[in-house]
């Protein structure tokens, strides 16, 4: 599935937020959680395959460290939001 366009614009907005590419800090990991938590919560879908392509094909992700963090925690958190989403699924009966 192609990254949608809301999913691009949090992508430029946590390419915009961090300040030195190579070091994160961790503001800035919880930054991108929240980043990525909320495009999950508002019902967009990524894969993190298109997330670390696009990372790769920006330009100014040129520290590899940093990128494998970013798609990490793009892919924890959308673990961690298919887990709590199939609890909800799952009723008491």
């Amino acid at each position: 599935m192609p990254l949608t366009n809301n999913v691009i614009i949090k992508l430029n907005e946590i390419t915009t937020i961090i300040e030195d590419k190579s070091k994160l800090t961790e503001k800035e990991i919880e930054e991108i959680k929240s980043i990525f938590r909320d495009i999950l919560n508002s019902g967009e879908r990524y894969d993190v395959d298109d997330i670390e392509s696009w990372l790769e094909n920006e330009g100014s992700w040129s520290n590899k460290a940093s990128r494998i963090r970013v798609i990490n925690l793009s892919h924890y958190i959308q673990d961690k939001y298919e887990q709590t989403a199939r609890l909800r699924i799952i009723s008491d009966d």
